[in-house]
């Protein structure tokens, strides 16, 4: 873990414009396009498992998790999982990533799902979701569709189209 003084708190409002512009230096433009910026469009993430990180007021890293549909059922989308990267390799999104599960664990939640790097997220107990049983609305790489069981079982409980919850 980081030796800096790292503070992780809920995101506030007033964290908006930084976390935006963090977001714009990790993933640029390109980041709208994505299929999992489209699950997320026009939904605000869920405050009780949204974070941010600060290293005195400067902040550092953020996590967003919003709720979807998957299968019918609800399930929630983690990301964008964002590190400045002056402070990128000290564990801040790891201990982003912990919060934000235990977050998810207390509040009763059952499966969180991303689009990322598996061998990162591997760590935190997502594996790859076979492919076909639960459908994005766009072009994903099925080796970075991945899901956390909150509840042993429940991802074969789940078939056919994630979707946004409007």
């Amino acid at each position: 873990m980081t030796s800096l003084p790292l503070t992780i708190r809920h995101e506030l409002p007033a964290d908006a414009a930084a976390i935006e512009r963090l977001h714009e230096r990790a993933f640029g433009p390109g980041r709208f396009a994505r299929t999992a910026f489209r699950l997320r469009e026009g939904v605000p993430p869920d405050p009780a498992l949204t974070f941010a990180a600060h290293v005195g007021t400067f902040l550092v890293g953020s996590i967003r998790v919003t709720p979807v549909m998957a299968g019918g059922q609800g399930a929630l989308m983690l990301g964008p999982l964002t590190v400045d990267p002056a402070f990128e390799g000290r564990g801040i999104g790891a201990a982003l990533m912990n919060r934000s599960i235990e977050a998810a664990r207390a509040g009763g939640h059952d499966l969180i799902m991303l689009v990322g790097d598996a061998p990162y997220y591997a760590r935190f107990g997502f594996r790859v979701i076979p492919p076909g049983q639960l459908v994005l609305p766009g072009p994903a790489d099925p080796a970075r569709f991945l899901a956390l069981e909150l509840v042993e079982g429940v991802l074969a409980q789940r078939r056919g189209a994630v979707t946004a919850i409007r």
